[in-house]
This record gives C-alpha cells, structure tokens and sequence, in this order.
C-alpha cells in the first residue's frame, strides 16, 4: 500500500533560507512590536486606557509565550504618557492618637513637606531654650515672681498683726507655720496654759477660732497670687512660644494654603506645641540613673511631630509600575511594625508600612495569580481593595474581626489598574467559581502559541533573533542559523504550517547557540551551533528516555520489533518532563472469549486508566457493536492491557492499536510488529488525529536503529496528523533511504491491511463479509461465539431467510 506512504517532503518542512533576503543579522532592524500577538495587544491597549471601574486586566497564556515582558513594555509606554500620582503621608491625629491622619501632597511634595515639619521642629529645639534663657525674658519672670512675693509678705504682715493682736504668734516648723498663744512677747509653755484659769483657756481658744479663720483667708489668698502668677508665667511663656514660632508656621502655612487638611493639622500641631512646650526645653532634676540610662539625658519623646512619608513620587516620571513578585497580605496591604525598649513592645504612626497597592497607586500593579492565590488573605484583601478604592492598612487580627489595641490608619483613596497574568484554566476557575471575579476583570487579554507560517511572519522572527542579539550583545546569526531556529519554531508549535510564539524558549535556544558559538571561538553563529544547543538541551533532560531505550534493548520492557504475533500491537505513548517530552512503544495485547462482558479495560478495572483513555475504549467497543452485532448478539468478552505499564494510562491515542488487537485476537490473524500505530478512532471507524505525533514516531525509529533498521519498520500515523510532521532528520534519512515507513491513515481499514497483509473486507449485499477478510473472519468467530453462548443460556439460533443467524427464545410458560 505505497499509496499510504507519506512522500519525504512531508516528513520535514523545507526553509527556504534564500527568501528571507539577508546574510546576518546585522542586516536587520530591531522587532518594533511584539511578535504575533495582535489580539492580546488590542485586548491590553483597551484595558491600559479605559478608566471605568472593574476594567482590570487578565493576561491570559500558557508559560513561555513572553506575557510578562510584553505587557510591562506596553505598560511602560502608557504609564510614560499618565501624571504622577499623588505623595501620601501619616502624621499623628492630636484628638485621637490611634487613628492617625493621611495627607496628600502633589507628587514630590511630600518630601518637602516631611522635610519643612522636621527643620521646624529642629529648630524650636535650638532656638526655644535659647528665649527662655534670654534676658529679657529672665527679667519679665521674675518681675512676675517678685510682684507676686511682695503682695504675699504684704498678706502676711496683716495677718501677723492680727494674730498679735489677739494674743497669737506664729512658730516655724518643716511644714510651714504654727499659731501658739503669747504673753509678754514670749509663747506660752504647756506648764504655763496648764495653769491659766478657765475663762483665759476660752478667751485664748475663742481667740484661736477667730484667728483660724483668718488664717483660712490669708491661705486663700495665698493661693490665688499663686495661681495668678502661675497663669502670668504660663501666658508669657506661650507668648515667646508663639513669638518664636509664628513665622516659621506662617511660612508653611503659605506653601500649602490650597490645601486644607494640611493647614488643620499644621494648626493642631502649633496648639500642641504651645500646650507642651516644656518639651523642648532641658529636663532639670537630680541623677537617676538606671542601667546607665540618666533622666537628665532623656530627650522628651518628638515622635508625633513626625511625619510618615508612606508613597512618595519623583516628579515627571508618569504613572507608577509595581510588579510584586511575593504578593503576601502584607506586601500588597502594607503593615505595621513594632518596636521594642526594654521589654516592652509599642508603634506609633512612623511604623506603618506601605504595600504594592499604595505603591501602585495612581498607576498599574502587576501580580502572578498563581502566587496571589497561595498567599492567604491576599486574593480577598485584592478584592477589597477593588471595591473600595482604598487602602485599609491594619492588623491581620481586624481582618478577622478579632478586637486590638494597636493602630487603625486612615483608609487611603486609591487608583490602580490591576494585571494579573497566569494560565487560561485559572481564569475558567476563577470565572466559574470566584462570583466576584466578572466584575472586577473584566478585560482578558489572551495570549496565543503560535501564528501562521509566511514569509512575513518568518521576517519578523529574525528581526526578533536581531533584536536580542543587539540588547544581550550575542554574536549575530547567519541567515542558516536563522533558518533552524524557525525550523524549531515549527517544532515547538507541532505544525509545519504555523510558527511557535513560545518567545521565551526560541530565546533561550538562540542564547544557547550564542553560547557555543562563543565556545567554539566563532563570532558568527550558524546552523550547526543551533542544532548543537537543541541537541545539548535534549540531552540534559533525556536521561529517562535512555533508560527506557536501554531496557527495551536488553529486554526488560518487552517490545517485538520483527515477525508476527496474534492480539498483539505495538503502540505509541508519550512522556511530559516538564518543557520535554519523549515518545516510546508500549505492547499492547487483547484477548477474546465467549462471554457478555464486552470490552474489558484492565487498566480501568486496576484504576490506572484516566477519563480520556476509558471514553477511547468505549469508543472503540462502540465501534465493534454496530459493525459485527447488528443481525446476532454480541456474545463476546475481550480483556486489553498496556503491558508492563504500572502508572496511570491517559488518553485516546492508543484506540486504533487496541481495537486492532481485538480484532487480530478476534480473527486469529497475526499482525506485522514491524509496524507501530498510533490514532484515535471515532465510532465510524475513522482514524482522528492525536497529539505529540513528532515523539512518537522518533520513539519508535530510536528503538529500532539500536536494535538495526530491517526496512520493513515504519509507524502509521493518522493523516490528518501529516500537517503536524517536523521530524528529526536522522528519521527523515532512513525514510530517504527506503529503511523506515511512514504512513499516514484516515479508517481502520487502511490500518489492518497494513498491520495484517490481508484485506479489511467489504459488507456485501446480503450483510455478510468475504470469508478470506480479516472482516469476514472475525464475523464468522463471533456467530460460533453467539452460538456458544446460546446454547449455554438454553437458546438456539436460527438461520433467516437472509443468511444471517437469529435467537430462538423458548415460549412463554403460562
């Protein structure tokens, strides 16, 4: 059946190195825009400039196809022509210490406003001292302190005279004075009142009454000048307070009348420092030291007079970029840290720490939503932060409701364009299961694997190849070198008419091949340094399939390469190694027998078949029924194995070797094992393509060039798999030279005539196949089978007019 056989030119795509027009790379201008990824880009260019709420971004793609640079280069180019965002500080709230306040300065003012508050306060620190030492000031208070002394010696006079009059004078004791009775200038002693009579006791005692009150009076009054003169020291030191800082105050106050909250708290920060000025003046007492701390030391505490500059915008640099590789609660909420002094653990304002979210603000935010969502807390804070347009930074604990005592910051208003980039199946999940999800992106920008091969396309591919050798500094490429790097690109997209944009592995490849151009001492790259980088990046991650080669040869894992054998088929699997994957034959066997079984999948039966692989034999089953029962019970039970395979079996691909195990066990006709085959089988009998078709037929060329090619080896492959064929051009050379087959197949039919040697056989009119077919023969054992099967159950069959064979069922008893 030559006419199966797939012409050499359609083993290999063929490029045409002399159309691309150039010698090197040299010759080319940079790649101006990315490569093949125009709806991406549409879907990014809307979702980058619309400003409505929800229109978040979700780069969707599968690893390798450049998502992440692409979309920085976009949104760089956006973000250069957007006005920086808004400074944003924390400064203490004087009402109401634990929620402090958030201001908002024009982008780079933040910074001057921190620093203007902190001179400020540096300079009361120098200069209040200073108005308090000053003489005049000196002066001023103790005119005060006098007056105040004089007017209480003046009190003091007439109360001493009072008390003399009436017969009383004052002792001095430690806690001020006494009032002891008198005669003749002298107090009188215990034994002298002892022996006073009755009514001088009265007198002396009415007398006492008297004088207390006063006394009472004098204390009073006492108290009030010194109350009065407290209150004339307290106005005369706020009033050099006031003096000394109303300039500066008047200065800032000027710089940031446009904004009111700024001039609300640069007021409640002049009320506090009236109120403590003390602060800013030396501590005076005696030596307490402790732990070799001295109290006279100490500076008071400044710190809320701070401020937090949490955001802070250079000027002129467009809107803010944040890629945030560790997407944690804390890393895109922000936090707040704690200090410890002597054992104790505090905060204050100055340790609450911005997060991406903030950084981002007024800009664009970039995060892996792979690890957003291993993080937890992360994926639901984002979320509230979407709805909210604001940043609430707080203790995890008030996440979950839990009452603490620590900070509760303003929330901060926020502006951010959200990009998560990740797999398309994360964002089916996340549109199928997360309700929230539709409304908050809204824009999917999906990214594709590859584009239709012209020469265009092929243009810009080494344009692409230009541009990175000219930013890494590679040595250039030849326009061979150029060639096979787009054969590979073929390769990787599994199609000879379409051109990979898995941009980051072709990158790779071309930084290989620069690699051992250098090592081979050449400054320009060509064909064979990037056939050696694909070779070398084989090789590094092949180690499993050599070892699976190796036993095949020395017959561990059992594979027949040369004669024939009943129910047995050499089929085709593939193994994924992360970015590599290697094909290899497995023996596939069947066995048939009476019975009402049907198919048995052994791997199902042992829970070592996936979903895909049972669908396939069901399939395959289905396939049998309508062509052998249609006028006769299906009287049959078939077992099929993959033998010698311990690990879950997934997919269809192996359908057509098991169902022509079935039917070569069924007919007792042997089949080539020269011959492996690979194809999926609807239940029409047609042969669908399968995946990794490339692996496959290399797998099975790797095992019979060890053991030596015989020409009669080949693989049968479907035919519309022919479009995916870029194979290895040692397979390409055996094909040339006539010792290994390639066929490509569209029904079962082709498939056993080429396993078997024996026509497939036709149905003739009357139902019935040829007897010399493999169809006929296998139909022929199914009726003994149906026979046997009847007579067991105590039914008969009976011959119909048309030929075919019908069950007699026994009558009815009544």
């Amino acid at each position: 059946m030559d006419e199966l056989r797939i012409p050499l030119s359609l083993l290999t795509p063929s490029i045409d190195v002399e159309a691309l027009g150039f010698a090197d790379t040299t010759e080319l201008p940079p790649l101006e825009e990315p490569l093949g990824q125009a709806r991406a880009l549409e879907a990014l260019d809307f979702g980058l400039n619309i400003k409505s709420h929800g229109f978040n971004i979700y780069a969707s793609g599968p690893i390798g196809t450049g998502k992440w640079g692409i979309i920085h280069q976009r949104v760089q180019q956006v973000a250069l022509s957007m006005p920086a965002p808004l400074d944003w500080c924390y400064v203490h709230n004087f009402l109401a210490p634990s929620s402090p306040i958030c201001l908002s300065f024009a982008s780079g003012k933040g910074r001057e406003f921190k620093d203007a508050i902190n001179h400020v306060i540096q300079s009361l620190r120098r200069d209040l001292p200073l108005a308090f030492e000053s003489h005049k000031y000196l002066d001023a208070r103790a005119k005060i302190v006098e007056d105040r002394d004089q007017k209480k010696e003046a009190l003091f006079q007439v109360v001493n005279e009072e008390a003399q009059r009436r017969g009383f004078g004052f002792k001095e004791n430690p806690v001020g004075f006494t009032m002891v009775p008198v005669r003749d200038g002298k107090p009188l002693r215990q034994k002298d009142r002892e022996a006073l009579t009755d009514s001088e006791k009265e007198k002396i005692a009415e007398q006492g009454k008297v004088l207390e009150g006063k006394i009472r009076e004098f204390q009073a009054q006492v108290h009030a000048l010194d109350h009065e003169a407290e209150h004339a020291l307290l106005e005369m030191d706020q009033q050099v307070v006031r003096a000394v800082m109303q300039n500066r105050f008047a200065v800032l106050r000027d710089h940031h009348h446009d904004l009111p909250e700024v001039l609300e708290y640069l007021q409640k920060v002049e009320e506090d420092i009236v109120s403590n000025y003390k602060d800013f003046l030396p501590r005076e007492g005696p030596q307490l030291a402790i732990l070799g701390w001295d109290a006279r030391d100490h500076k008071p505490n400044l710190t809320r007079y701070e401020v937090n500059l949490l955001i802070e915008h250079p000027q002129q640099t467009g809107a803010p970029i944040i890629d945030e590789p560790h997407p944690t609660y804390a890393n895109l909420i922000g936090k707040i840290e704690r200090k410890s002094h002597m054992g104790v653990v505090y905060t204050d304002f100055t340790e609450i720490k911005a997060g991406s979210c903030l950084r981002a603000s007024g800009g664009f935010l970039l995060v892996n939503v792979l690890d957003l969502l291993r993080q937890p807390l992360a994926w639901d804070a984002l979320k509230r932060v979407i709805k909210t347009r604001s940043v609430n930074i707080e203790d995890p604990g008030e996440y979950f409701g839990f009452s603490t005592t620590g900070l509760k910051p303003q929330p901060i208003p926020v502006d951010i364009k959200i990009i998560l980039f990740g797999p398309p199946y994360i964002f089916s999940l996340l549109q199928g299961y997360e309700l929230d999800f539709p409304k908050l992106f809204k824009v999917k920008a999906d990214f594709d694997v590859d584009i239709p091969r012209e020469n265009s396309q092929e243009q810009l591919y080494a344009r692409f190849i230009a541009q990175l050798c000219r930013k890494e500094k590679l040595p250039p490429f030849g326009v061979d070198a150029v060639g096979e790097i787009i054969r590979y690109s073929l390769r990787l997209a599994e199609r000879r008419d379409r051109l990979s944009l898995r941009m980051s592995w072709i990158g790779d490849i071309v930084r290989e091949a620069a690699y051992w151009a250098k090592q081979d001492g050449r400054s320009l790259v060509s064909k064979l340094h990037v056939e050696t980088a694909i070779d070398k990046k084989r090789h590094r991650t092949n180690l499993l399939e050599e070892k699976i080669q190796d036993e095949i040869q020395e017959g561990t894992l059992m594979v027949d390469l040369d004669g024939e054998t009943v129910g047995q088929v050499n089929g085709l699997s593939v193994h994924h190694l992360g970015d590599y994957m290697f094909g290899r034959p497995c023996r596939i066997t069947a066995r048939t027998f009476v019975g009402n079984e049907g198919v048995i999948d052994i791997q199902r039966e042992a829970e070592l078949a996936g979903e895909i692989h049972s669908k396939g034999v069901m399939t395959l089953a289905g396939f049998l029924g309508g062509k052998f029962a249609e006028f006769q019970p299906f009287a049959l039970s078939a077992t099929l194995t993959f033998e010698q395979t311990y690990s879950e079996v997934e997919g269809d691909s192996a359908a057509v070797a098991e169902l022509v195990a079935i039917i070569s066990s069924l007919a007792n006709i042997p089949v080539h094992q020269s011959l492996a085959v690979t194809g999926s089988i609807n239940q029409l009998g047609e042969i669908q393509p399968i995946g990794g078709v490339n692996e496959k037929i290399e797998g099975f060329f790797e095992c019979c060039q060890k053991r030596g090619l015989s020409g009669k080896q080949g693989v049968l492959i479907p035919a519309k798999n022919i479009r995916h064929l870029t194979l290895n051009p040692k397979v390409v050379e055996a094909a040339e030279s006539g010792k290994f087959s390639i066929f490509g197949v569209s029904n079962i039919e082709e498939v056993l005539e080429l396993l078997t040697g024996m026509p497939a056989g036709e149905m003739q009119p009357d139902g019935q196949y040829p007897p010399n077919t493999i169809f006929g023969r296998a139909a022929q054992r199914l009726t003994e089978m149906a026979k046997i099967a009847a007579e067991w159950s105590g039914h008969s069959l009976t011959e119909s007019s048309d030929g075919s064979t019908k069950p007699l069922l026994p009558k009815p008893v009544k």
